[in-house]
Order: C-alpha cells, then structure tokens, then sequence
C-alpha cells in the first residue's frame, strides 16, 4: 500500500512494522505536515465485524490514555474497505531488537525502562484499561530514550466478567500470567505479570520459560517454578530480584497489589540500602502445580449429569450386594486382587517401555545467532548445534546477497534437537526493467525511477541543449529503457533539454554595419535586416552602430540563429549638440629643437580622440573643435614631449552659446 493517500490525507510512505491483525506504515500527514504512524486492518479481516470491532476498540481503549508513555492515537477511519487508526510517530525500535542486539540490558536501564512501562500501565489500570499482551515487541524506544507502550489490540475495558475473548487466549505465550494460560479472568495483576518477564529477560537476556510449542510454555508458566534471575545473571542486586519474583509469583494474590505498588518498588530497589536486602520468600502452596480450567456453565452441567449417573449406579450396586448370598469362597477375593495387582504391574511394565521407545525424550539446545552471516556459516553453526536448517531466499535493497537477514527463532529461544530453523537469506536486489524516460518532463521522469527504487542524486539529471526537444524534457537516457538492471547498483544518466543552444549576445557598439554583422555571424546570431533604425548621433560617420534595442542588449542569452536588429548612425548630430572651437598655441623657444605635441579630445564623440600627434620645430597655432551634450563637456588635454595635462581645457555644454 505504500504510495498510497487514506482519507485524502495521510500519505503512506513505507511499512514499517506489522502483527496478525494489522499492518503499521510511516506516513505522512499532509494537513500538519508532520510524521505519523498509520495501522491498517488487514484486507482478509475488513469484513470480519468480530476483528473491525476489536480493531476499534483498540482505538477507543488508547483515544482514553493521555500519558507520556503511551503512544497517543489521533485519529480513526475508513477508506472504502480500508480501516485504518493514524497514531503517534516514534522513531526508534523495539525493546526487543534492543535485547536481540545487546543481549542483557544494564540493570539500571532495564529497571528505567520497566518503571516507565509500569507508570504507562498504571495510567492505564486507572482509566480500567488492561493491556493483556505486554512484551518487548510492544514497547517502542524513541532516538531520545522515550520508553513508549503500544499496541493495545487486545485490550479491554475492565468489567466484572473479563475473561478471554469466546474462550480464546489472546497476548503472546511467553509473556502469559498462570491465570492468562489457563484461559481465566484476566486482571490488571496479569500485566504485571507479563511486565515481570519482559523485566527478568532485559536484566538476563533470556526467556524464563521456553517450549517447541505453545502449550509447553503455557504449561511451564502454570507449574514449572522459577529459574532464579540471579542464577543466570550473578550481577542482579538482590532488591532487582525480589521485583522480579514478587511480579512473577504464579498466585495473583501474592503479587503487587497494583502497578503503582510496583512502580513504587523500582524506584527505590537501587538505592544502596536495598542492594543487598533479604531475599523475599513466598508461602509454600502445595497446589501450586495442579493446574485448575476456567469453570464454564457447560462444564457445570455436564458434572452434574455424571453425578447423578453414579449415585444411580451405586445405589443399584449396593442392592444387587445385599441381595445377592455370599457364596464365593473365602480365598476368592484374595486371589482376586493379587492377580489384578500383579497383571496391573505387567501392564504397566510393558506400557513404559513402549512409551520410552515411541517417545524418547529429546533434549533442548539454545538456537544460535546468525542474523549477519553468511548463508554457508549460518547453516554450519545451526547444524552443528543440532538443529536443521531451512533457507528461504528474498530480495533486500540492505543486506549483501547470500548474508542472512533475519531468523526465526532467533535467541534466547531453545528448541529440541532437530528442531527446524528458518534462516532469511538476502538473494540481493532483485533487477528490474529500466523505465523508457525519453520526452517525459524532468519531473515525470524522476517519479518514474523512485517507482523503480532508483535513488536520485545531483549527477542523475544532466542538463543539455538540443534544437528538437522542447526545454525541461528528456532527450537520453543510460542504461536504455527495458534493459535489466538493480536499482541501487547502477547509476543512472538523464539528459534533459535547456532548449535551442543559447550564446550571449556581442557588444558591436562603435562598429560599422559590416563589422557589426562579422562579430554576430562568429556567434551564431544573426542581423535583422528589417529593423536597422538609423538616428541621429554623436558622430560624423554614416553607417556606425550606436546601439541595440531591448531586450537585445549586449551580454544577454538568447536562442542561437536570433536576427539582431541595430541602431546606427545617419551622420548627422542630434539637435541639442553644440560645438566649439578651442585655440591653443604651442611655443617654440630659441635653441629648444624639435618639439613632441600631442592633443586629445573628450566629448560627446567619445574620449581621448587623438587629434594631433607631432613634433614642430617653431611654435604652432591650433583650433581644436568639439562637440557637446547636455549628457557630455568637452575636455582638451596637451601633451608637450609626452607630458601629459602639459595643458588641461575643460569647455562645459552651457557655456557655448
């Protein structure tokens, strides 16, 4: 379903976890613009009213919780078949990866983050909600340490009445209360119970009941004492321990009285003056190892009925007896029970025998880690811990080919010898077929590749100009569409189109026609004939360009082969330009020889126009004539023997008449 919008909001981005009845997405939440997590009802059971009516009364249960421990709920819906609960975004893992990875938790932080999950439930229990199915796959740890219940899919709303659903037992075997396994009444003294496991495996990274079935642990829970957490973990202080054995004794009577009594407990078993505390004892229950049923009307009835039928068949017997004369002999009865006795002893020989050799008890081995290993080790290490491996092949975008994603079992579980593990190899990334990208928009393209799991980075798109394609479109491609290739391996090209090739406009000011036309060929551009405006201008030369028009202004961007019109001069002088003369005498003395004179003019033609350059041998008389503007004066510079401002003249546009 990733990809896809519930509720016209809450865009599905990826799965990201997922039980028996639902499956949770991260997803986003396009009105808050925020992260969210979103449960979806799996499709076989929207139709199924028993499963809708839990789904939403999960719901309803966690909508009444307000606690920093409980992932919040924020909204409920339905998107035609789909029923989906949109809830608070943890990001984090389970407390399970963290006891798979690390194996026992520091006690410290195991007893933080039990005391976290037992203030949850005692918010909860307060608000007569009992979770039922508390282990470390429901308690989420955020980045920032947050200790998160969740999950309340089987919770319910507490009531005098509150037994297992139609009969069924629902939570997860390992983390069952004796009271849960035996399909009773499930209190809130059952969460503790289940949250003294979770404890007793962060403190020693194991289970304290295992089984190759369901039953067999259910069993264990019901009869089987407890393997002391001090036993496995020498390192637990005494006061951890006694948290553990008083949430884990099998009488719900002798366990904490609520979970603020055992939160209470956890706060202060690590103080230095609990440490080494008496370890707690518990009365001696002779019963403690028959296991009673939940008692139902119909179990009720039908002892009654038999009941009845044997005080029948007694009475009957007892008549027969009276009246009937004692004429067997004395040795009869004797003889009698000897043989029966004798025959029993037989029997019950012969029965044993054929029990052990049908039923040979076959010993537990603790299944071995091998997440991270390759397929060929992974199968050595199971084998060689006497248990058989299954492989099962599939595609991952993470993990190497041939390298073992994940396990199931997985440890601390224990399994008998030829027990079967299945072992979850990576067969790499499966290819897929290069999409066919050419004439698609740049942004059709990149959702095309995503689709396929290609990543896009800043080297996949590559900008090109081309005549043909229009701009923002793709022009080529590598690979080629339809060949074979795994996403995450492959770097993908793409060349879009920029359009037409684009040069920059030369600037041919002060040029004549035909120079103009020379520099804008070389560029590619061309001379719109058909818009050359001749005008006035500052310079006695027909034919000179004196400007462009916009947006044809030197230095821009335009389309290659773009017909460039220009403005040039007709060689006549605008009419607000006015014009002088300046005289200006050069001496010679006696005796001085050849003189270098040099005048420049700046006005409104342009600057430093050279007009005179050359050496006299007596002095000379010059009329210098300029050309002002209201925009432009005149400046007249002498040079005597190369030194410049040997005479400076400034002639100013107001003061020619």
């Amino acid at each position: 379903m990733e990809g896809q919008r519930l509720g016209g909001r809450y865009q599905l981005e990826a799965r990201i976890g997922g039980g028996g009845m639902a499956i949770v997405y991260k997803a986003k939440d396009l009105v808050l613009n925020r992260q969210v997590a979103v449960k979806v009802l799996r499709s076989q059971f929207g139709t199924d009213e028993d499963f809708v009516t839990r789904f939403r009364r999960e719901a309803q249960a966690v909508a009444s919780l307000s606690h920093p421990n409980v992932v919040g709920v924020y909204d409920v819906g339905q998107d035609g078949d789909t029923h989906y609960m949109v809830m608070e975004y943890v990001e984090g893992s389970t407390l399970k990866d963290l006891i798979n990875r690390h194996g026992a938790l520091p006690v410290e932080e195991a007893v933080r983050i039990a005391a976290e999950i037992c203030d949850a439930l005692d918010h909860a229990h307060q608000n007569q909600i009992i979770h039922r199915d508390i282990k470390p796959h429901n308690i989420l740890i955020g980045k920032n340490g947050r200790v998160k219940v969740t999950d309340f899919g089987i919770a319910r709303a507490v009531t005098s009445t509150t037994i297992t659903h139609t009969n069924a037992v629902l939570g997860s075997v390992h983390y069952f209360s004796p009271e849960q396994a035996r399909g009773g009444v499930t209190a809130e003294k059952s969460d503790i119970y289940s949250l003294g496991i979770v404890l007793y495996e962060m403190v020693t990274g194991q289970l304290p009941f295992s089984g190759d079935s369901p039953i067999s642990v259910a069993l264990k829970h019901l009869q089987e004492p407890l393997p002391e957490p001090r036993q496995v973990n020498p390192d637990i202080p005494q006061s951890v321990e006694n948290v553990i054995l008083k949430a884990l004794v099998k009488d719900p009577q002798l366990r904490y009285a609520s979970a603020r009594e055992m939160l209470e407990d956890l706060e202060t078993c690590l103080l230095p003056e609990r440490l080494d505390e008496e370890k707690i004892q518990f009365p001696e229950d002779d019963e403690q190892t028959k296991v009673y049923p939940a008692i139902t009307p119909e179990m009720l009835e039908g002892q009654g009925r038999q009941g009845q039928a044997g005080q029948q068949r007694q009475a009957g017997q007892q008549r027969q007896e009276e009246e009937t004369p004692q004429r067997r002999r004395w040795w009869v009865k004797p003889a009698a029970w000897v043989g029966a006795i004798g025959l029993f002893m037989v029997l019950a020989f012969l029965g044993f025998n054929l029990v052990v050799n049908l039923f040979p008890s076959v010993p537990e081995v603790q299944v071995p880690h091998v997440e991270g290993t390759h397929r060929t080790l992974a199968e050595q290490r199971i084998r060689e811990a006497k248990l058989v491996p299954q492989v099962v092949y599939e595609p991952s975008d993470s993990v190497e080919k041939d390298i073992v994603i994940r396990q199931d079992p997985a440890p601390p579980m224990r399994l008998k010898e030829n027990g079967i593990v299945t072992i979850y190899v990576s067969k790499g990334q499966e290819a897929v077929e290069m999409p066919n990208l050419v004439n698609l928009s740049r942004e059709e393209a990149e959702e095309a590749l995503k689709e396929k799991g290609f990543a896009i980075t800043d080297n996949t798109f590559v900008e090109k100009e081309d005549e043909k394609v229009p701009a923002g479109h793709v022009i080529d491609q590598f690979p080629p569409a339809d060949e074979k290739v795994v996403p995450n391996q492959t770097d993908v090209r793409v060349e879009i189109s920029t359009g037409p090739p684009q040069v920059t406009i030369p600037d041919v000011r002060n040029k004549s026609l035909e120079q103009a036309q020379i520099e804008l060929f070389k560029k590619g551009l061309l001379v719109d004939q058909q818009n050359i405006r001749q005008e006035p201008a500052y310079t006695d030369t027909p034919g000179i360009v004196i400007g462009m028009p916009s947006p044809y202004e030197p230095g821009t961007r335009v389309t290659k082969g773009t017909a460039i019109p220009l403005i040039v001069s007709n060689g006549q002088y605008p009419a607000e330009a006015r014009f002088a003369s300046q005289p200006i005498y050069m001496e010679v003395l006696d005796g001085e020889g050849e003189v270098s004179v040099k005048i420049t003019v700046s006005d409104a033609r342009g600057d430093n126009q050279v007009v005179v350059d050359e050496k006299i041998t007596e002095s000379k008389n010059y009329d210098v004539p300029v050309v002002l503007s209201p925009q432009k004066n005149a400046v007249i510079r002498v040079y005597r023997n190369g030194v410049p401002d040997y005479q400076k003249i400034t002639i100013t546009y107001d003061s020619v008449p």
